[in-house]
């Protein structure tokens, strides 16, 4: 059977890391856990799992960390997810078939992806470039992942199937680390797996504005780096026009409406991290 280690990277994660681990346990022979100095009982939850923990301070560009965590997974194959991310049953099974396919069974696996992955996987090259190879071997795999959002899983408003790279071949694949939106390097042909992974993203309303506080001061940051300007119109452009092009692109084309009042919530306040960064860019 081949070698799957999962790779995690943590911060005060108490309250979601034995569910993420419950979900991996039976497939993997090797838990990785890079903690970012945390406050509470995430270390003993991992240890109580068997993980390998290394702690070491909490970086801003937290990819710094799980790129940490990947390079000290010692499994031919490597499965790296969020602390608040757990396996659906049938992606846990669709994992362990996967990684003990051969080069042409997976080529093959691959000819029956639907539609609506391969047009998000064009809409995030549009926007990031060529993601991994077009010829060889498949090393690499987009899962489709469904964020829950205050008492439902957002099937609508341009959030699903919200593509991340999260199975790879050890050495394969590795993080920049310089942008938080930044996708995976990968060295071979990257393909998509069919089942969700559940993402326990913002279970409540406080859990929401608590991470997009720290999401807006993190772009606030690398406004500043950019130089972005502070003149009139990046004013109105950050203030009203990206705001309100974001919202009719979610509610609307996308449907958002679609996912009831959490897809009006979502839409709405997604769109607020444009004027909340540029302020807080203005008076950082």
């Amino acid at each position: 059977m081949t070698k799957l280690s999962v790779a995690l990277a943590t911060h005060n994660e108490e309250d979601n890391l034995e569910r993420s681990l419950n979900s991996v346990k039976s497939i993997v022979s090797e838990i990785v856990i890079v903690d970012g100095e945390s406050q509470d009982k995430t270390v003993e939850i991992a240890r109580r799992y068997g993980a390998k923990v290394i702690i070491r301070e909490n970086p801003v560009m937290f990819h710094i960390n799980k790129q940490k965590a990947i390079d000290e997974a010692t499994g031919e194959w490597i499965l790296q997810m969020d602390a608040d991310e757990f396996l659906s049953d049938d992606l846990r099974d669709e994992i362990e078939k996967v990684i003990d396919m051969s080069g042409e069974e997976i080529s093959k696996y691959q000819e029956s992806i639907p539609d609506l992955f391969k047009k998000h996987q064009k809409v995030l090259e549009k926007r990031d470039g060529l993601i991994g190879e077009e010829d060889g071997l498949y090393v690499a795999f987009f899962v489709p992942r469904a964020n829950y959002f205050m008492g439902r899983f957002l099937r609508y408003g341009g959030v699903y199937p919200d593509g991340v790279i999260r199975l790879f071949k050890k050495g394969k694949a590795y993080l920049p680390c310089i942008d938080v939106h930044e996708q995976y390097v990968v060295e071979g042909r990257v393909g998509w797996l069919r089942n969700d992974l559940f993402h326990w993203d913002s279970p409540t309303f406080s859990k929401y504005i608590s991470r997009n506080n720290r999401y807006t001061s993190f772009i606030a940051s690398q406004y500043k780096e950019e130089k972005l300007g502070r003149n009139p119109i990046k004013a109105l452009e950050y203030i009203l026009i990206k705001p309100l092009h974001w919202f009719l692109l979610t509610y609307f084309r996308h449907k958002g409406f679609k996912d009831s009042w959490q897809g009006f919530v979502f839409s709405f306040f997604s769109s607020l991290r444009f004027p909340i960064s540029y302020m807080k860019y203005l008076t950082g």
